[in-house]
């Protein structure tokens, strides 16, 4: 489905949300509901993708995982508060193991930081 827009502006959230809804049902994997908690947001808001994500947090196998962190950054920008972005961006940042994506994290919050879109 992503393949078939554009941009991701122009993805069909919805079907992507359904179908994410349905693999969730037939798998318990915490990394399938933050996928599914994302494309909630894209459709209905980063509110109430960060209410979701709250359900994930008390998940032992999500506990202190990086990608939480930078779910919780994105929409946390996407939503306008900068600050909290910030915050969870560099936590992300201090938490995964691959280089490439730390430095990408960090980036995003060093331009938060300066008032430019994090890009």
């Amino acid at each position: 489905v992503h393949d078939e827009a554009a941009s991701a502006d122009a993805t069909d959230w919805p079907q992507i949300l359904a179908l994410y809804s349905v693999l969730e049902r037939m798998s318990d994997n915490p990394m399938v509901t933050l996928n599914r908690v994302i494309a909630a947001a894209m459709v209905k808001g980063p509110e109430a993708g960060l209410e979701l994500l709250k359900a994930l947090d008390d998940d032992p196998r999500m506990r202190g995982h990086y990608r939480l962190d930078a779910v919780r950054a994105h929409l946390y920008e996407r939503a306008g508060d900068r600050g909290r972005a910030v915050a969870h961006y560099r936590a992300a940042a201090e938490r995964t193991a691959s280089i490439p994506e730390r430095d990408y994290l960090a980036l995003k919050a060093a331009r938060l930081s300066a008032g430019q879109p994090a890009g």
